[in-house]
């Protein structure tokens, strides 16, 4: 048991080090109820996150869309040093009774990541988050603020980050995505 958690702590460091760690568990927000994943789906634009060492460049947007087995094709893209970098992804309901609960992969080896929706309209915006539990002590975050075009009034991204400390994640790091010149050619 000890060797089992000393690697699993070893394996989860990095994570740590490129993000802040908070101590305890991860809080327990309200998702979006009646979420409905047919209605998620399509192309969402960055407009905030908490920092992430994952993602360094600008641009950078996702892409759902429902596979025949029910699973999510998730494609996230981002302009990095001039050029366009895309990942892919799996992704699927975690939880048929909680749908607003997805868990997202990008790779084969890696479980799961949580990808909470917190609260979408489906037209207009979505807030997203994500957290791990680093054996109970502490937890890493994640959080986005999401939307269907490019940039979003002030007012409303102040409103989305009032949700997310309204669900006690801290959003004071949180940050303006760069969704400037992402329609030229690169």
């Amino acid at each position: 048991m000890k060797l089992s958690s000393a690697l699993a702590f070893v394996l989860v460091l990095p994570l740590t080090w490129a993000q802040v760690p908070h101590w305890g568990p991860c809080p327990e927000p309200s998702v979006q109820p009646a979420f409905n994943l047919k209605q998620f789906m399509g192309r969402w634009f960055e407009i905030a996150k908490l920092p992430a060492q994952f993602e360094k460049g600008r641009c950078i947007e996702t892409n759902f869309t429902m596979r025949t087995d029910k699973s999510i094709r998730v494609v996230s893209s981002e302009i990095l040093k001039g050029e366009l970098r895309k990942i892919e992804g799996n992704g699927l309901i975690e939880d048929i009774k909680n749908p607003a609960k997805l868990g997202i992969s990008y790779s084969y080896v890696l479980p799961y990541s949580p990808y909470w929706i917190l609260s979408t309209d489906y037209t207009n915006t979505a807030l997203v988050y994500s957290c791990t539990d680093i054996l109970r002590l502490f937890h890493v975050d994640f959080a986005w603020i999401l939307s269907r075009t490019r940039t979003l009034p002030d007012a409303t991204v102040e409103k989305a980050k009032e949700t997310f400390s309204n669900n006690n994640i801290d959003v004071s790091r949180m940050i303006a995505s760069k969704q400037l010149g992402c329609d030229k050619t690169l």
